[in-house]
């Protein structure tokens, strides 16, 4: 009775044994998946990247059922209904994408959500242990990536310092030191001086390490000049 199952699931023509299987399958590699990515806080969880994988996978039995059974094999092209998702889940990637205020996130999720659509496929075509090695290797990036990105030092974001001064500022050497001091690479600025209520507005564009802490930070570049306001954005605001 095993030995059936195996050569069932094993068979190139589409059977209801074989595709259960592989929903099953696709859907647990992309629950994987989406566990990891929702354990980072992203809006595509394990429901998500489970129902891509499945529709991958059932999008690729058509393609295979429908030649297999009304066309036959030699007249059909498995490929055409499979192609659509490839383009199809673009929209799913677009949309795990934010952009605020010149910042963009989701970029990791989006790239997985398409490769989880291509695990789908592979489980479709019956390439379980390719699709399970490609799962392996993505959270092998997800997970340990992220960790040796942060060993060697890799994880440096741009952000952008916005200070407001009750004086004139004409010189940005003394903040200059307190970034030097703190790590921080000062690689541009931006500043509008206001002579008739006379104060600043600064800009100034950094490369920090994501683990920097802001407020000690904040701390010491107020007692710079007399300073109104300190704000982190990501846009610059003149």
């Amino acid at each position: 009775m095993l030995q059936t199952f195996f050569d069932a699931i094993n068979s190139t023509e589409v059977t209801t044994t074989s595709s259960i299987f592989k929903l099953v399958l696709s859907m647990i590699l992309g629950s994987v998946v989406g566990y990891e990515r929702k354990r980072k806080g992203q809006i595509a969880g394990v429901r998500t990247f489970s129902l891509i994988a499945m529709g991958s996978t059932l999008a690729m039995l058509l393609s295979i059922y429908v030649p297999q059974e009304y066309l036959g094999l030699k007249n059909g092209d498995p490929s055409r209904i499979a192609a659509q998702v490839v383009s199809g889940i673009g929209f799913l990637g677009a949309g795990a994408i934010i952009q605020m205020k010149g910042s963009v996130r989701g970029l990791t999720t989006a790239a997985g959500i398409w490769m989880t659509a291509a695990l789908g496929m592979a489980v479709g075509v019956g390439m379980y242990w390719v699709a399970i090695a490609a799962t392996t290797l993505i959270l092998f990036i997800l997970v340990q990536f992220e960790t040796i990105e942060h060993r060697i030092s890799l994880g440096h974001e741009s952000r952008i310092i916005r200070i407001s001064t009750s004086v004139i500022v004409d010189d940005i050497k003394p903040y200059r030191e307190v970034l030097e001091r703190n790590e921080i690479l000062l690689t541009n600025y931006y500043m509008a001086c206001n002579y008739e209520t006379n104060s600043t507005e600064l800009n100034m564009l950094i490369l920090v390490h994501e683990r920097v802490n802001f407020t000690e930070l904040f701390d010491q570049l107020r007692l710079v000049f007399p300073t109104r306001s300190i704000a982190l954005a990501n846009q610059v605001t003149i």
